[in-house]
């Protein structure tokens, strides 16, 4: 069996319902410079009760592919963005 992979990033869009989309932010040495940058990516994530809002800090963990670009279902809220 293979190893789920594991994101945590912050929702930026709420996009259509049971749908955010969450900005993963990692840092990479640059091959050429040696120093540390940033490197962003956004993913859709299933939220199937509907809990997430734009701010939250989520967990989300992969899965089956829900449609064409969704792969990663919620796991957990891990801090709850300012309203």
């Amino acid at each position: 069996m293979a190893l789920k992979r594991e994101i945590q990033g912050k929702v930026v869009k709420k996009a259509g319902y049971k749908t955010a989309t969450v900005l993963v932010e990692r840092k990479v040495v640059h091959p050429r410079y040696h120093k540390i940058v940033k490197r962003f990516k956004k993913y859709l994530i299933h939220d199937e009760n509907n809990e997430t809002n734009v701010g939250d800090i989520v967990s989300a963990i992969e899965c089956r592919p829900l449609s064409k670009t969704k792969s990663f279902r919620l796991k957990e809220i891990v801090q709850a963005g300012v309203k």
